[in-house]
C-alpha cells in the first residue's frame, strides 16, 4: 500500500481510473448524444495512462512492467486465442455461406414470431450444457447477425439475445467456472447452490421468454428462405454441437475451421481464397485485442495500488442485519466485477471476506454463494468492456454498448436477486 494514500482521498485516488474511464466513454457519449461516436479504446488508453501516473513509490518502468504483467496474464492470452480462432472461423463460415444456410432453415420450419424465442431458448440450453458464455456467445453470435440481416432488424437486439442467455447457464451451470468458485469459497455443494440460484434465475429466464414471445420484438418482417445449399450447415452444426457437450472451446473452434474449410475445397474454393477470408476475420478481432490488453493492463494497476481491497474496507465497514448482509454482499462482488471486468475473478477475490460474513450473519453458505454468482454475472453481462459483450459485438460489427437497451435477462435477474434478499424465506439465517 502506498503512503499518503490511506484516507478516504487516496482510496478514492485508487479507483480513479474506474471513473476516468467512465467520464470518457458514458459521459461524453451523453454530452454528444452518440453512444457509439466515442471509440471504447479511447477511453480506456486514457485511463490507462492516468493508472500508471498515480501509482507512486514506483519507478516509471516498475509501473509498465505492473501493467504489462497484467495484460500478459495467461488468462487475458488464452482469452485472445479464442478471439483470434472466432474471427477465423466466423469469417470464414460467413464467406462460403454457413451461416446465412442455418438462417434459411431456421426461418423455414420455425414461425417467424418464435424466432426470437428460440434463440433465446438455445443460448440458454447450450451455456447450461457447456458452462461458459463465451462458449455460446462464439456459437451463436454469427448465427444471430445473420437471422438480424436477412430480417431487416437490429443486429443489436439479436446480440443482446444471446449474450442474455449464455449468462444463464454461466450462472447454474454445475461446471462452471463462476459455480466452481462460488460453491468452493462459500464451502457448499454444487447441489444446494443450484437449488437456491435456481429460485432466483429461472424465473428472470422465464419472464424473459414470455417477453420475447408476446411482445413479437425483433420477430422477422422479411426474409430469404430456400435459396441456400443445406450441406453448408455442417460446420456451423458441429461447433453447436460440440459446443454442447462440453469440448473445450478452443478445440470446438478449430475443428470448426478445419471443416469450413474442408467444405471450401470441396466446393471449388481454391485455399489462397479462403485463408484470407480467415486473415479478415482474424484482423477483424485486432480492436478487441487492444481493448482487451488494455482493460486488463488497467485493472491490474488499480488492484496492485490497493484500490479493489480499499473498496472492500468500505464496503464491509457497516453491516446491519441478515437482509443488509446478502445486500453488501451482492454490491461488493458487483463493485469488483466492474473494477477487474471478470466475474470468476470477481468472485475469487471477495470469497473469503465474503463467507466470514455470512458465518457473522448466519447466511446459508448456499444462499452466499448463489448470490455472489448471480450478481458477478448481472454485471459482467452490463458493462460493455466485458469479454463476453466485446466478443459478441465484435462478431457482429457493432459498438460494445450498442446491446445495452436490449439487455432484459440481467434486470430481471437483478430483480428476482433483490426480490430473494427482500422477502427471504425463514430458512435462509439457518446454517
Amino acid at each position: 500500500m502506498n503512503k499518503g494514500t490511506t484516507g478516504l482521498g487516496g482510496g478514492l485516488l485508487r479507483l480513479s481510473p474506474m471513473v476516468v474511464f467512465l467520464l470518457f466513454y458514458v459521459v461524453v457519449s451523453a454530452v454528444i448524444g452518440d453512444f457509439y461516436r466515442m471509440p471504447i479504446s479511447v477511453a480506456l488508453v486514457a485511463a490507462s495512462v492516468w493508472s500508471i501516473i498515480i501509482f507512486r513509490g514506483h519507478k516509471l518502468s516498475e509501473r509498465i512492467e505492473v501493467f504489462s504483467r497484467a495484460a500478459g496474464h495467461s488468462n487475458i492470452l488464452y482469452m485472445i486465442w479464442i478471439f483470434v480462432l472466432a474471427g477465423a472461423f466466423a469469417n470464414l463460415a460467413r464467406e462460403l455461406g454457413a451461416v446465412q444456410a442455418t438462417v434459411d432453415l431456421a426461418l423455414r420450419y420455425f414461425p417467424p414470431n418464435l424466432v426470437v424465442p428460440i434463440l433465446f431458448f438455445g443460448a440458454c440450453f447450450i451455456s447450461l450444457s457447456i458452462g461458459t458464455s463465451v462458449g455460446t456467445v462464439v456459437a451463436l453470435t454469427p448465427l444471430a447477425t445473420e437471422m438480424a440481416a436477412s430480417s431487416v432488424a437490429d443486429v443489436a437486439f439479436y446480440v443482446a439475445v444471446v449474450l442474455g442467455g449464455s449468462f444463464f447457464g454461466d450462472n447454474l451451470s454445475f461446471i462452471s467456472d463462476t459455480t466452481i468458485a462460488a460453491t468452493r469459497t462459500q464451502g457448499c455443494a454444487m447441489n444446494d447452490k443450484f437449488k437456491a440460484n435456481l429460485r432466483i434465475a429461472l424465473p428472470a429466464a422465464l419472464a424473459t421468454l414470455l417477453l420475447y414471445i408476446f411482445s413479437e420484438q425483433g420477430t422477422p418482417q422479411t426474409f430469404t428462405a430456400g435459396t441456400s445449399q443445406p450441406w453448408l450447415i455442417f460446420p456451423y452444426l458441429l461447433v453447436i454441437v460440440l459446443a454442447a457437450i462440453g469440448v473445450n472451446v478452443c478445440i470446438v473452434l478449430s475443428l470448426g475451421i478445419l471443416s469450413t474449410f474442408a467444405m471450401g475445397l470441396l466446393g471449388g474454393t481454391d485455399a489462397v481464397t479462403l485463408a484470407v477470408y480467415m486473415g479478415g476475420g482474424i484482423e477483424s478481432m485486432g480492436n478487441l485485442i487492444i481493448i482487451t490488453l488494455l482493460a486488463a493492463g488497467m485493472l491490474g494497476i488499480i488492484k496492485a495500488n490497493g484500490g479493489i481491497d480499499y473498496m472492500l474496507r468500505v464496503l464491509t465497514w457497516r453491516i446491519s442485519g441478515t437482509r443488509g448482509a446478502q445486500g453488501v454482499l451482492a454490491v461488493l462482488v458487483g463493485l469488483v466485477n466492474l473494477c477487474t471486468a471478470n466475474n470468476t475473478v470477481a468472485i475469487i477475490t471477495v470469497g473469503d471476506l465474503s463467507r466470514e460474513i455470512s458465518q457473522r450473519y448466519h447466511i446459508r453458505p448456499s444462499k452466499s454463494a448463489s448470490i455472489l454468482d448471480s450478481a458477478s454475472c448481472v454485471v459482467q453481462c452490463l458493462i460493455p468492456y466485458g469479454a463476453q459483450t466485446l466478443l459478441a459485438t465484435s462478431l457482429a460489427g457493432i459498438a460494445p454498448s450498442a446491446p445495452f437497451p436490449y439487455l432484459y435477462y440481467p434486470w430481471a435477474l437483478a430483480l428476482m436477486l433483490a426480490v430473494s434478499i427482500v422477502l427471504k424465506n425463514r430458512t435462509n439465517n439457518k446454517r
